[in-house]
C-alpha cells in the first residue's frame, strides 16, 4: 500500500514560482510510476507531469512544458514539481499519484493518490 503526502502549495503572484513535494511510503521510486495532476474548480482532473524511474521517462502536458519540472530524490523517496512562470490558469488543487510500473497520463490508471495541495496564482 503506497501512501502519498503532498506539500508546498500556496498563494503566489503571476510570474512567480512554487515547488510541490510528494513523499511516498510503502513503495520505492524505482518501481512505481508517479505523476502530478491538477483540478481546477468546475473542471476535470488533468495530467500535468509524470516520471517513471525505471525507464527514466519524464512527460509533461503541453500547457506546462518549459515551465514545470518534475524530479525525484530516490534517497528521500520524494517527487517534486518545480513550477515557474506561474499564471492564473495554473490555479488548481494539485494531486500526486502513483501506480506500479510505468507512469501514464490517464487519471484512471492510478491506484494511489495524495490528499491534494492548493495552488493559487493571483494576477
Amino acid at each position: 500500500q503506497v501512501q502519498l503526502v503532498e506539500s508546498g502549495g500556496g498563494l503566489v503572484q503571476a510570474g512567480g514560482s512554487l515547488r510541490l513535494s510528494c513523499a511516498a511510503s510503502g513503495g520505492t521510486l524505482g518501481t512505481i510510476g508517479m505523476a502530478w495532476f491538477r483540478q481546477a474548480p468546475g473542471k476535470e482532473r488533468e495530467f500535468v507531469a509524470s516520471r517513471s524511474r525505471s525507464y527514466a521517462t519524464v512527460v509533461y502536458a503541453d500547457s506546462v512544458k518549459g515551465r514545470f519540472t518534475i524530479s525525484g530524490d530516490i534517497a528521500k523517496n520524494t517527487v517534486y514539481l518545480q513550477m515557474n512562470s506561474l499564471t492564473p490558469e495554473d490555479t488548481a488543487v494539485y494531486y500526486c499519484a502513483a501506480r506500479p510500473g510505468i507512469a501514464t497520463r490517464q487519471v484512471h490508471n492510478y491506484d494511489y493518490w495524495g490528499q491534494g495541495t492548493q495552488v493559487t496564482v493571483s494576477s
